[in-house]
């Protein structure tokens, strides 16, 4: 599971990834990646505290069922990859609707696209690691 200290829980830091972040899409989800910095966004610092991710998994998706499990592996993917964000980062992934009968491996496939999507769109603007 997602360790507490990286989950997000403010409505302002899900809309600070959104509005500054860069986003990456697949069919099954979209990702917004704001990474660190030393913009003092809505929670303080961003260059020492943890990387933050969020999900947002609509009724598009399904059930109330049907988007926990969407969160859960969602949650658990996620999980091995917050040691690749930089301190202050924050993650927002968006569940489309195919999400809900992709598999755990193809779930992990889109949010390894999305995040290199996102990775190549940071480094254009000019910001982000290498």
């Amino acid at each position: 599971m997602l360790p507490p200290r990286h989950r997000m829980r403010r409505a302002e830091d899900f809309s600070d990834a959104v509005r500054r972040g860069v986003r990456g899409g697949t069919s099954l989800l979209v990702l917004h990646l704001s990474e660190g910095g030393t913009d003092n966004g809505p929670t303080g610092d961003r260059t020492t505290g943890a990387a933050l991710v969020g999900f947002v998994v609509p009724k598009a998706v399904g059930g109330a069922v049907v988007r926990n499990r969407v969160k859960r592996r969602l949650r658990a993917l996620l999980r091995d990859r917050t040691t690749e964000l930089q301190p202050g980062s924050r993650v927002v992934v968006r569940a489309l609707a195919p999400s809900a009968s992709a598999t755990s491996e193809e779930l992990a496939r889109d949010l390894d696209l999305a995040f290199g999507s996102a990775r190549r769109k940071q480094r254009r603007r000019g910001g982000g690691a290498p």
